[in-house]
């Protein structure tokens, strides 16, 4: 067998994970990697395969990014992991903890492994060898950050191994992990990838992802300078923000625009190849009451009896920190909808206390929806430019741009703020603007506030950090080469 610790997905049943028209199916085949990469379109083909794993881990990332955090509940009472994962009592075997390492381990695997068949590849054969090595690069850095800031220390393999050494693979530490993996390929990636694409390549990486995410990474070390200098990149090479919020959460509409710098691709048309989110979002008759979900399946298109989620329900005090006049705040935290009739149905008094509407849209099959998850958009770029200037002393410039993602929610701008309020407004902003996008609970831990703002819902000071799955525990069996997180044995 190869010397691959997780065994290649065949190219077979890759599936297009960039723009909604791009889908291959190819062949059948068992060939092995050495026969399999060769052409352009090999390469192409084996990428597009990397970037299909991410739709999985994705479908759940809202539970580690908000449902862990202050803004967002779980009121169904089924959904015992995602009421566990609320509250801060997670069981170390639990489904999304496995679901997730493997998923994101399987992508690195399908990385090394174009990375490793395509450092000598002829470029007269394989014309974009270049942009192959800076998307499987932007990807593979991208799922070490979440590994990262999910799991702590984790095991950094960048080529195959035996099955024997991968019993001595122990957890590498976060800063080597962002030295020599996450940072280096986001630097690599960033000369690599070209700034726009066309046709049906869009929806893959581009320089201004890689910029961005990097970027992202810079702030999350706390290294200011140089999350300034690079998010300013950013901010020059076109992107611009959409006059309508709303418009962004439109899934009739294109959800490649002026804002969109990297989403998980989700495919529509009855494949079976889309997101789960408007199922999980939605309502279900008992918590938002009969005649409000007719009427948003009416509104939005939505299956009629489709099996809805109710979940990331905001919290009451999301709600109430919302300013009345913001333009955000009736997508984000509902408390009920005018029907096409014009008369406003509000939600049942029993059940969920506000609802967000950013992921519905058309479903004709459950589980089929077209909605991306926004991994990284241009508003975040603001928002976390904002923040590095203020933090680098640059505080009237930083509210320029925090005012930039406060004009566009109707709000007045703010002036003559202290660096401490400057911060704490920023740090609001992103409430608002971001939530449900994954960000919430990643920016409290970063910022160091995580323990202060989540001990009153069960919080304790080394959840910081998830557990490791017990199964990858067990597996290595030796708690010298292989431990759990602290608190969590």
């Amino acid at each position: 067998m190869k010397k691959n610790l997780i065994p290649v997905i065949l190219i077979s049943l890759v599936i297009g994970a960039c723009k909604k028209s791009f889908i291959e199916l190819n062949p059948i085949s068992t060939v092995s990697s050495d026969v399999l990469y060769k052409t352009d379109k090999d390469y192409q083909d084996a990428v597009v395969g990397i970037y299909n794993g991410l739709r999985s881990p994705y479908q759940s990332f809202w539970q580690f990014g908000d449902l862990r955090a202050d803004d967002t509940k779980h009121d169904p009472a089924n959904g015992l992991e995602q009421i566990r994962v609320d509250n801060f009592t997670m069981d170390n075997d639990d489904a999304i903890l496995r679901n997730a390492w493997r998923d994101y381990y399987i992508i690195i695997n399908r990385a090394n492994t174009v990375l490793s068949n395509i450092e000598n590849a002829d470029t007269a054969i394989v014309k974009n060898k270049a942009r192959h090595i800076g998307e499987a690069k932007f990807v593979r850095a991208l799922v070490y950050f979440n590994l990262v800031r999910i799991f702590g220390d984790v095991p950094m393999v960048t080529t195959g191994k035996t099955i024997e050494d991968a019993y001595k693979t122990g957890r590498d530490k976060v800063d080597k992990i962002y030295d020599e993996v996450i940072i280096s390929d986001l630097m690599d990636a960033e000369n690599k990838l070209p700034q726009t694409y066309t046709g049906s390549d869009v929806g893959r990486a581009t320089k201004g992802a890689a910029k961005a995410l990097l970027g992202k990474v810079y702030l999350t070390r706390k290294d200011f300078v140089k999350a300034e200098a690079k998010l300013k990149e950013v901010t020059t090479m076109g992107y611009a923000l959409l006059k309508n919020f709303n418009d962004l959460f439109d899934y009739n509409k294109n959800e490649h625009h002026s804002e969109y710098i990297f989403d998980i691709e989700y495919l529509d048309g009855g494949l079976g190849l889309g997101s789960n989110f408007t199922n999980t979002f939605t309502l279900e008759f008992q918590f938002g009451g009969k005649p409000l979900v007719d009427e948003l399946a009416k509104i939005y298109g939505i299956l009629p009896g489709a099996l809805g989620g109710s979940a990331g329900n905001p919290t009451e005090a999301l709600f109430a920190a919302f300013d009345p006049t913001d333009l955000r705040k009736d997508i984000t935290v509902a408390k009920g909808v005018i029907g096409l009739n014009g008369t406003y149905i509000p939600l049942s008094t029993t059940g969920v206390s506000s609802f967000t509407k950013k992921y519905m849209g058309p479903l004709k099959a459950n589980n089929d929806s077209k909605a991306n998850w926004k991994v990284i958009r241009y508003a975040d770029v603001l928002l976390m430019y904002a923040e590095a200037l203020n933090e680098n002393g640059k505080t009237t410039e930083a509210l320029g741009f925090l005012n930039q993602v406060r004009t566009r929610a109707g709000l007045k701008d703010l002036t003559n703020l202290t660096q401490a309020a400057t911060r704490e407004s920023i740090y609001q902003e992103r409430r608002f603007e971001l939530y449900l996008e994954g960000h919430r609970w990643f920016d409290l831990v970063r910022t160091g506030r995580a323990l202060s703002v989540m001990q009153p819902f069960g919080m304790k000071p080394y959840m910081t950090v998830f557990p490791i799955p017990l199964r990858q525990i067990e597996l290595i069996n030796n708690r010298a080469v292989f431990p759990q997180n602290q608190g969590y044995e």
